[in-house]
């Protein structure tokens, strides 16, 4: 097997794993409050333009936010965000209007070291291919 294959068969694993097992209680722990460090954040489709709401962790610095996405542009809500950087994000119960722009030429690890100890080692462990991206919340 191929790096690339394994990669691959990694992200696989770990998007069932967060789709159906993680992300359906984490979404309401986090629209709620109840998660420190963690957003839900809500793209448009851009095939179907229906709303998509993901979890995601983002460290805030004033009005900036920060996520380091795991599987970069293979995520779908990074696909989302090319197609259409207007989003929306729930932060401690409150939805805010955010736009969102792909750094491509940040480094991730480093960005990491800003984030919870925890976040950082879980996106150490089962990203792919990570990715910076910055939100301007309004």
């Amino acid at each position: 097997m191929t790096e690339q294959e394994s990669t691959e068969r990694k992200r696989t694993r770990v998007r069932r794993v967060q789709r159906y097992l993680l992300n359906p209680p984490a979404k309401a722990a986090v629209r709620l409050g109840l998660v420190p460090g963690y957003v839900l954040l809500e793209t448009t489709g851009r095939r179907s333009g229906k709303s998509r709401h993901t979890v995601v962790g983002m460290r805030v610095e004033g009005t900036t936010g920060w996520v380091v996405a795991e599987h970069g542009r293979h995520a779908g809500y990074v696909q989302n965000i090319e197609a259409n950087p207007t989003v929306r994000v729930c932060r401690h119960g409150r939805w805010r209007a955010a736009t969102a722009q792909i750094i491509a030429d940040d480094d991730p690890l480093v960005r990491l070291d800003q984030f919870g100890r925890t976040h950082a080692a879980t996106v150490r462990q089962f990203g792919t291919d990570l990715l910076t991206l910055r939100f301007q919340l309004q």
